[in-house]
């Protein structure tokens, strides 16, 4: 354990800059080193400081969720986002008000139909039509009727038609990368029909987005978007800090790495075969299921499930446990909600504690 994080209060969020760099320029590198082709969702990088550096490393374009991820990136000064996530009512509201305090930047929203046009309509805004690639979370049926009635109704709200969001986060169900790739690759030839006939009757489609983080290996490696009338963008964000789950999707060659870890510290030995630690479900999350994260040098341990602030691990019989005080690293198994869940990140260099940074986008803007 790195001497400079002696005196840390624990649990404590570590995030290595450099690994960062390097994780972008990975995922540049897959997308035949064109930056633009990437629309990373911010949800995973939170930061401030750590979407600078993606706009550092060439990506210009971003999705996210909330309002104060949108704030967020419009501060540090992208000029490229799309909230994808289907808001309605006052939050739509905030939207537009972003939207208009920052006229040099283009502001985008998701709408899966009709019924969406209501909290946009006069905003002049560019709008995304969200469809249901089988995830069954959100997203229109995707009909090519239906879909060519809502493009036109957009245009006739004073919005801007922006092109199709496609989704396709159950593809982390398949273990095998050659069926994740085949059920994957059909859904991109169903988008590009789908395409290829708004384009036939006359609907520009300037933009397609696809692929989370499971999939971006099959949206990279699919020749077809190739053919298609349209800008195609894959957008994962998981892939700038990594995690036990990111890593065992995405191949090995991409040279992808960890970026963040949990320290912590060894708070009790409850029996001669488990200690416990003080990384609960408040610092990393469970979301993912049990184990929450693996011990850095130590795969025999076994992370069990966590309570708040409490995280037992057993080791194999026989194990001398680690003496109360130890510091560890964790990786968690989601890293996304993981660097939700703290106020403030370390920065390292290397091994060595560099600053401090705000996590600027943890939460949501106060509801009034």
């Amino acid at each position: 354990m790195p001497a400079s994080l002696t005196g840390v209060r624990t649990p404590a969020l570590l995030i290595d800059p450099a690994r960062v760099e390097s994780n972008v320029r990975a995922i540049v590198a897959q997308l035949g080193g064109n930056a633009a082709r990437w629309r990373p969702h911010v949800k995973t990088a939170k930061l401030g400081a750590v979407m600078q550096l993606m706009l550092d490393g060439g990506i210009t374009r971003f999705k996210c969720a909330t309002t104060l991820e949108l704030k967020a990136l419009l501060d540090v000064g992208a000029r490229d986002a799309l909230v994808s996530f289907p808001h309605v009512g006052a939050n739509a509201a905030r939207i537009r008000e972003l939207a208009a305090a920052h006229p040099n930047a283009r502001v985008m929203a998701l709408i899966e139909g009709e019924a969406h046009l209501a909290s946009w309509r006069g905003s002049g805004l560019g709008l995304f039509l969200d469809l249901n690639s089988g995830m069954n979370r959100t997203g229109g049926t995707p009909d090519l009727a239906r879909i060519t009635t809502v493009a036109r109704a957009v245009v006739a709200a004073g919005c801007e038609f922006r092109g199709l969001h496609w989704y396709d986060g159950h593809m982390h169900a398949f273990d095998d990368r050659a069926a994740r790739d085949s059920a994957a690759q059909a859904g991109y030839a169903i988008l590009g029909a789908i395409v290829r006939g708004l384009t036939a009757t006359g609907i520009a489609v300037p933009e397609v987005i696809v692929a989370g983080t499971p999939a971006t290996s099959s949206a990279a490696a699919y020749a077809g978007f190739a053919q298609w009338p349209t800008d195609v963008q894959v957008s994962p964000g998981t892939v700038v800090y990594n995690d036990t789950t990111s890593l065992s999707q995405l191949p090995e060659s991409w040279g992808l790495r960890h970026a963040v870890h949990v320290l912590t510290t060894v708070v009790s030995h409850p029996s001669p075969s488990r200690f416990t630690c003080d990384a609960g479900h408040k610092s990393v999350a469970a979301d993912a299921g049990v184990p929450t994260c693996d011990v850095v040098g130590h795969a025999e341990w076994m992370p069990d499930r966590p309570s708040e602030e409490h995280l037992p691990v057993d080791v194999p019989p026989g194990t001398p446990l680690p003496p109360i005080g130890t510091q560890l690293l964790l990786v968690p198994r989601h890293v996304c909600p993981t660097v939700n869940n703290f106020d403030d990140a370390i920065f390292m260099s290397g091994t060595t504690v560099d600053h401090l940074e705000r996590v600027t986008a943890r939460g949501r803007e106060a509801p009034l």
